[in-house]
């Protein structure tokens, strides 16, 4: 089973730019599909930004194309979420999340995902 440890959260002014890194042990990324999600306080965790397994596919949140970036390093066996343009709406705990098998239907759903991060919470001041 992979394990998966975020990183890279913090306070930000809006405008701002972070980039979070979601680190892996126990098995090698390229075998997973990779999922960010977000939980602000009082509402639902929902989805923020997917990659699959050879990164040849990237699937985004409308409401955060453009400003979101994800990417992964199998080498380095980390996925990254680059955040900018950052907004106080933004402000929430980041997760990362992983399955081996997911399909398209449903790679925004966070009960297709089977490993969860401890989550990093990111917090945008106006």
């Amino acid at each position: 089973q992979v394990q998966l440890v975020e990183s890279g959260g913090g306070l930000v002014q809006a405008g701002g730019s972070l980039r979070l890194s979601c680190a892996a042990s126990g098995r090698t990324l390229s075998r997973y599909i990779m999922g960010w999600f977000r939980q602000a306080p009082g509402k639902e965790r929902e989805f923020v930004a997917a990659i699959n397994r050879s990164s040849g596919n990237t699937y985004y949140a409308d409401s955060m194309k453009g400003r979101f970036t994800i990417s992964k390093d199998n080498a380095k066996n980390t996925v990254y979420l680059q955040l900018n343009s950052l907004k106080p709406e933004d402000t929430a705990v980041y997760y990362c999340a992983a399955d081996r098998f997911i399909s398209r239907s449903s790679i925004t759903r966070e009960s297709a995902y089977d490993v969860w991060g401890q989550g990093t919470q990111v917090t945008v001041a106006s």
